[in-house]
């Protein structure tokens, strides 16, 4: 499994550290109050679908995220919180790292299917 760490910079340039700015759910609670539910697509849809244990799940909960309003912001504080698991901001973390993508349970194939 390969395990990637994202270092976001802001969009504007400045730093991370300064008061009231960091990344937290309240600040991505509050801001996701202002925008319509359904733009939401983790409120729109089942909530499961982002903590989902197939593949095929996850790959459409990431790809639901990308039109999200709120989405660098979710990301940015899963990253600061180091998120155990799920869909975040269009990423699947596991134990705190993005991870490419989720593999199916079991032992892999010893050849390639045709």
């Amino acid at each position: 499994m390969t395990a990637s760490v994202l270092d976001r910079p802001r969009a504007d340039g400045a730093s991370a550290e300064e008061p009231g700015d960091e990344p937290s759910l309240g600040r991505l609670h509050d801001r996701a109050a202002e925008v319509d539910q359904e733009l939401l697509p983790c409120r729109a849809n089942n909530p499961e679908l982002w903590f989902a244990e197939s593949p095929s799940d996850v790959e459409q909960a990431k790809a639901l995220c990308q039109g999200c309003p709120v989405r660098s912001l979710c990301l940015d504080g899963a990253l600061e919180r180091r998120e155990p698991w799920g869909v975040w901001g269009g990423q699947l973390f596991l134990q705190g790292v993005v991870i490419p993508r989720k593999r199916p349970r079991g032992r892999p194939r010893k050849t390639d299917a045709a």
